[in-house]
């Protein structure tokens, strides 16, 4: 099986270094960086490396786009003419409805596009960053589409598990989304907002034990993804944000009471739901 990975950063470079490992020989890098390409054939990332995707995609099997999400309908639109009959697709982007409304405007008919979703991110940037065992026992997510091909379905997830993904689920894109703005948009919003807070100052770290490192790690964030990734999903995430707004104002609320037995009430809570998830 001929792979490409178009976009060596630290997400497609896992996902080279985690082919390669499993036994892949034949995948190739595509980037516009040279130097990037030249560090993924010397560590042995991929085969060889291109900066123009012409001079590869015919010959691939499964191209792997892993971009931001406002370059994934260009690139389709682009090289579409340049794609073998019955190419498999996918994404590892954290956005899915727009980018599937984008893409099924564009895509060939002898082309299949399989919506995928790594659940195992990185702050870091960079092929440098690249580690395929961050993979191991991480959750993956598929967005099957009505066009999709059952086989074409099973290839990748076959692909991620022989990676070291533990569970490969199938949900709708409208659900990926609801469900992506709660446990990931609003849980990187809440860190901005912590770590911009006018309470932070010199002095911050002095005070601050594992809870405030733990909370502010993934606001070192990548500006640039995480403003496309709110903004293509900005309904869902208003919808978290608002219901997180809710609950915050609720137990203000107790505070502005003195109400200690209501207080008790929703810590007891999250104490119950947490136990029950972990």
């Amino acid at each position: 099986m001929n792979i490409a990975i178009v976009g060596l950063g630290v997400i497609g470079g896992s996902f080279a270094m985690g082919l390669q490992a499993a036994g892949y020989k034949n995948v190739y890098g595509i980037d516009v960086n040279e130097a990037t390409l030249l560090t993924a054939e010397k560590k042995g990332m991929i085969k060889k490396g291109f900066l123009d995707a012409k001079d590869i995609l015919q010959g691939m099997d499964v191209i792997m786009l892993s971009l931001y999400p406002s370059q994934i309908a260009p690139f389709v639109e682009q090289y579409k003419n340049d794609l073998k009959d019955g190419v498999i697709l996918t994404d590892v982007t954290g956005v899915k409805t727009a980018i599937i409304k984008q893409v099924a405007e564009i895509l060939p008919a002898t082309a299949d596009f399989v919506f995928a979703h790594p659940m195992r991110g990185s702050e870091k940037k960079g092929i440098d960053g690249a580690d395929h065992t961050r993979f191991i026992g991480a959750n993956a997510l598929l967005t099957p589409i009505p066009a999709n091909k059952e086989a074409s379905l099973k290839i990748i997830e076959k692909l991620y598990k022989e990676i070291g993904f533990t569970q490969v689920t199938r949900v709708t894109p409208e659900k990926h989304d609801e469900q992506i703005a709660y446990v990931s948009q609003l849980m990187h919003a809440l860190s901005v907002a912590v770590v911009n807070s006018t309470q932070a100052s010199e002095e911050t770290l002095t005070f601050a034990g594992n809870s405030f490192q733990e909370l502010t790690r993934i606001a070192d964030i990548n500006a640039e993804l995480w403003s496309e990734l709110f903004l293509n999903n900005r309904t869902a995430l208003l919808e978290s944000i608002e219901q997180f707004e809710v609950e915050l104002n609720a137990l203000k609320h107790t505070l502005e009471e003195n109400d200690e037995e209501e207080l008790k009430i929703i810590f007891s809570r999250a104490t119950r739901k947490r136990r029950e998830w972990y």
